[in-house]
């Protein structure tokens, strides 16, 4: 219980909130201010936070947006029109896929609450989702939060970070109502092939479960490779629903917006759910949004390309200094083994305290994520530099 005064006492929140397992990234804010305390400048290459601004067309379209009175009510809970037909035509043009803005597009405010709001709508109490055991943290935490059970499906390097699907007990496929699939993948930077997918795929139809395909990564990929949509692969719109971001691919992280395709009667789930919890996508967020998919090529090489450069820079750094790593294919984060002797909350701990660089510790994503720490690319060039050369100074090495 929380004292308000000697007489009045506040209930305490849920269980399933305060029994989660500790939110390591309020940990590691804890560890920053206290760097910053002491006069720390801090080269932070924790969170995913994109370093760069939203291109200029995309705000301009969101501020005449706001100068329109028309943009100023309540917006409509699946999104406009015209932004559903952008998205319907990006999915054609970008991935082949015809989708009906109608039925199979709706526009979210962020993919995060998206994949939060599907598991709340198709997760009961003592039911099951799959998740593999590294990853982004809302895929295990919704269902928790709603009284669900999460199955992990085991992934390492040596399997390219992709799960199989056939080692799940019978009595988790009983009660298995989503699978979450996020390739390329935020920590490890891992991809998926049409193959994999073909196979997740036949799974959900085989058991009836929801395939979720977060891909709020798709754009950000290198050497060549092009991910794909789930909804390119057949059979896919019977069970699957796919989650889209402008966050990382057009810098709008703050703008909060996202969309959702796939299975309609999937997407009227989630928007039955929405509708009982919130409204729609600001409108004027959703005009600059409209003008980041007509533009995309544009914007989009810009983007990918700082981003490759910065992973290089990160992937020959750590490799002068011992790590043996190959170069990601996508995502915008490096992810490395921490040197033997310690914890990966401890070597997160010894960074800050001896050079003044922060990482996210590998078990902030999952059980699996431990013995890894994560670099993510959201610094300039040069203070990616910086941060090896400190390394470098301190007699940091991979063993």
């Amino acid at each position: 219980m929380v004292q308000t005064s000697s007489e009045h006492q506040v209930v305490q929140a849920t269980s399933r909130l305060v029994n989660l397992p500790a939110y390591v990234f309020a940990w590691l804010d804890e560890l920053k201010e206290a760097a910053r305390a002491r006069g720390a400048k801090l080269i932070d290459l924790g969170m995913g936070n994109p370093d760069r601004p939203i291109p200029e067309p995309i705000i301009k379209a969101m501020q005449q947006a706001l100068d329109d009175p028309a943009n100023h009510g309540y917006p409509a809970f699946k999104g406009k029109d015209a932004f559903r037909q952008a998205v319907a035509t990006w999915m054609k043009t970008r991935y082949g896929v015809e989708v009906d803005p109608r039925k199979e597009v709706l526009c979210i405010s962020g993919s995060k609450e998206g994949l939060a709001n599907i598991t709340m709508a198709y997760v009961g109490e003592g039911e099951y989702s799959l998740v593999p055991d590294i990853y982004y943290p809302v895929h295990s935490r919704a269902t928790w939060l709603v009284g669900g059970k999460v199955h992990h499906l085991f992934v390492n390097a040596e399997n390219g970070f992709l799960p199989s699907f056939d080692n799940v007990p019978d009595e988790v496929l009983a009660k298995a109502r989503l699978l979450f699939l996020n390739y390329p993948n935020n920590p490890t930077g891992a991809v998926a092939t049409r193959e994999f997918y073909e196979k997740a795929v036949a799974f959900c139809r085989q058991h009836g479960i929801v395939l979720v395909s977060d891909l709020a990564y798709g754009e950000i990929t290198f050497d060549g490779y092009v991910a794909p949509s789930i909804l390119e692969i057949d059979g896919a719109r019977d069970v699957a629903i796919e989650f889209h971001s402008f966050s990382k691919s057009f810098n709008m992280a703050g703008a909060r917006i996202g969309f959702a395709v796939g299975n309609s009667e999937i997407l009227h789930q989630l928007y039955a759910y929405r509708t009982n919890v919130g409204y729609g996508t600001p409108s004027a967020i959703q005009e600059g949004a409209i003008a980041a998919l007509t533009n995309a090529r544009l914007y989009l090489k810009d983007v990918v390309a700082n981003y490759e450069a910065r992973r290089d820079v990160v992937v020959h750094g750590f490799r002068s200094l011992g790590w043996k790593t190959e170069s990601p294919k996508g995502a915008m984060y490096a992810w490395l083994p921490v040197p033997k002797g310690f914890s990966s909350a401890e070597w997160t701990e010894h960074l800050i305290n001896t050079v003044d660089v922060v990482v996210s510790p590998g078990h902030a994503f999952g059980n699996g994520g431990e013995g890894y720490f994560r670099v993510s690319l959201v610094s300039p060039e040069e203070k990616l530099l910086e941060a090896i050369e400190r390394m470098r100074q301190q007699g940091i090495r991979y063993e």
